[in-house]
């Protein structure tokens, strides 16, 4: 039987049973940190978890990477907002 270890809620994508975001984990991969390096960053998972969500990534690479440059895109637009209010 196949695990899922990526759910989308809340509006983003997490890791199945963790408040760790698949931004965290895939941002940390494309910085280039090992999944022992990610690991250690988030304690609250372990490598299974983390070569799940990267397989999720890779398998879905397209979608995730069109979901991450939209909240590139709209933390901008609030940073922008922030900036005019101050």
């Amino acid at each position: 039987m196949a695990l899922e270890y990526v759910e989308q809620r809340d509006g983003g994508y997490f890791l199945k049973g963790s408040r760790v975001s698949l931004d965290s984990v895939v941002y940390a991969f494309l910085r280039g940190d090992s999944p022992e390096g990610i690991a250690d960053s988030y304690p609250a998972l372990d490598l299974e978890q983390i070569f799940g969500a990267l397989a999720f990534y890779l398998a879905n690479r397209e979608m995730v990477d069109q979901y991450l440059a939209e909240g590139r895109g709209e933390f901008e637009t609030l940073r922008q907002e922030a900036r005019q209010k101050n």
